[in-house]
This record gives C-alpha cells, structure tokens and sequence, in this order.
C-alpha cells in the first residue's frame, strides 16, 4: 500500500486541537486504498519503546494513544510532568507523529492512582498535563471541561471516520473490592455507580445520533466486553454496559466497534447484541513496551482467536468499498500476531 497523503483542514494541524468537530479532509492518491489508524497503550516511559518504526511501516494517518501513556502514580504533578516529558523526548516517536493527527485518553496510571477514579483529588491537573501532552491548544474548550473525552470525524476521499474518545476515569464510581481471593474486583450491585458520568453520557448519546460517518470507533481505555477477569473493566458496572450497548442500538450510529487497552495482552473479542445489525466488536491492543508475560488464559466468553502477550500495537484499516475493517495485531519488526475482519451492513 501506498502512503495516504495527509492534506489538512486547517494549517499545521497534527494532533486533537480543538474539541469541535469540523472534520478533517484527508486524502489518498489512489482508489481503494486502506484509510489507516494505528494505536496502542501501556508504554512505560522507563523502557525503550521499540515498536515505533515499525507502526510506521503502516503508514498509519491518525495514532490514539490507549491509556496508561506513562507510569506515574503520583500526587506530585511535577513528578508526572516530567514523566510526560520523557516520553515526548523519545526521537523515534516524534519521527512517528510528524505529520500525523494524535489524539488519545488515559487509563489509571498516567491518571495518577492505579485502578484510580473519581476520587482521586489531583484529577483537574492531571488533565492538564495529558492535554499538554497531546498538544491540545490552551484556548481548546477541552481545557476548561472536566473529563478529557472528545471525538474527531475524518473524511476521507468522500468517505467518514469518527473517532469517540472516551474517558472512563474522571466520573467513575470508585470499584468494589472482590470477596474472591483469585480477583481483584467484583461487580457493583446493578443500578450502581457509573463509568461515564451523566454529562459524558449526555455527550456520547449527541456523538452517536449525529454521526454520519461510514463507521463510528469508540476508545475506551478499560476493555467492554471481557468482564469475567476480575481486574478493572466495564464489567464491573454492569448496567453501564447494558446502556452503551442499548445506546450503540437505538441510535443507529454505523460500524461502531471498541478499540482498549490496559490489561497487558492484546485480544480480539466479539458479542451479538439485541438490535444491532452486526456483532459488536472489542479489540484490545496492550502493551507497547511491557506485557502480562505470565499470562496463562482466563474466562472470556467473547473471544475470537487468541491471545497475544508479546510486545504490540494494534492496526485499522478500513476498506470503505466493501464496508469492512481490518484489525491486526502486529509486534516487533512489524511482524503480523493475528487478524480480525469485520464486514459491516451496506452503507
């Protein structure tokens, strides 16, 4: 595949600057081609990353960082500033990002506290600091909101991908701690607590309705469908889950799936919702320089193919003539994992 040649809606654009969303034309030289988008989570700005030339090789035109973008649980927002600052000194990922769109969440340890929500007091500046990162204007209306969800539609030769960047720390009810010894977690009792917060879920629910967009991906730090594990996910709020999958539904957005990280191992998984025209699809792509190496399997109920515990990213492609992404998991040297495709209903 050729490269896809980026031409911006507005000058010097190469990262999520502005919370409103005008979209932003790209274009590719070619018919057919794959519209490209790479992401990953869990990069330890203590270890080298070495997977950065090689998502390259992909030529991705948008990257989405998953969560957990440093390591720093901290109350100290200088100790974290300088985290971020580590990792923006890395020659290798601002060789990457050049003329790229960048836009990304957080998970629980660029948050600041592991497994970490609501509660924890540093939540406002920590935002700051992730907006910074992401070279977020300082005029950008996402400075001044709590939460650092936000959404972009890219059009591309006539065609419509949005990006629904959700934020599963700032509002979310602190977890319940599991009376079974082998997990770290157990479900809240149904009806309580949230995951979003009603303003985001106000916000998500407008996001959903208005798109017009060929397919609609949504980034959630924490994995939707995998809930049997006992550490953090979706799952542990289960009427939130029935909400976002009632929420997918009745507003008829158009290839919606889930793309998360987190949990150190990449995985495809895969569920048949009431209503829904087409399986709902979590693709989880963790971790960029560190892994769950002893993983040894656990219950999922959704799964499709395995699961891989090498060092990964996870890769997009979207086919918009056939109404089909490809999703890959790919390592080092950019050596291919395993491959998932899903077709969508005509468009």
């Amino acid at each position: 595949m050729k490269k896809i040649v980026l031409i911006f809606s507005f000058l010097g654009f190469i990262s999520c600057k502005s919370s409103i969303d005008t979209p932003i034309k790209l274009q590719t030289p070619i018919q057919n081609e794959y519209f490209t988008i790479a992401f990953g989570s869990c990069d330890n700005q203590k270890i080298k990353n070495e997977l950065w030339p090689a998502i390259d090789k992909n030529h991705p035109s948008v990257w989405i960082w998953g969560g957990d973008n440093v390591y720093s649980d901290t109350e100290d927002m200088e100790f974290l500033k300088k985290n971020y600052e580590i990792q923006k000194q890395d020659t290798d990922y601002l060789q990457f990002i050049k003329n790229k769109i960048v836009m990304g969440t957080w998970d629980d340890h660029d948050f600041g506290a592991n497994d970490g929500g609501e509660e924890y007091p540093f939540k406002r500046e920590s935002q700051q600091l992730l907006l910074d990162f992401l070279d977020t204007s300082k005029t950008d209306s996402l400075r001044k909101r709590d939460g650092v969800y936000t959404s972009k539609t890219i059009a591309i030769n006539g065609h419509k991908v949005k990006i629904i960047v959700l934020d599963s720390r700032f509002f979310r009810t602190k977890l319940t701690k599991a009376t079974d010894s082998k997990k770290r977690f157990q479900p809240n009792k149904y009806g309580e607590g949230t995951v979003l917060g009603n303003a985001q879920w106000n916000w998500l629910e407008k996001e959903l309705q208005t798109s017009d967009a060929q397919f609609n991906v949504l980034v959630s730090s924490i994995q939707f469908l995998s809930d049997k594990h006992g550490f953090e996910a979706w799952g542990n709020f289960p009427h939130e889950v029935a909400k976002l999958e009632q929420l997918i539904v009745s507003t008829k957005a158009k290839g919606t799936f889930i793309i998360s990280g987190d949990r150190h191992i990449a995985t495809f998984s895969s569920k048949n919702v009431t209503g829904l025209s087409y399986p709902l699809v979590d693709f989880t792509s963790s971790g960029l320089t560190h892994t769950y190496a002893s993983f040894s399997g656990e219950e999922n109920p959704y799964v499709k193919g395995e699961v891989i515990k090498d060092i990964n990213f996870g890769l997009l492609k979207f086919d918009f003539e056939n109404n089909k992404v490809i999703m890959e998991i790919r390592g080092k040297q950019n050596k291919l994992l395993q491959e998932y495709v899903q077709i969508y209903p005509g468009k």
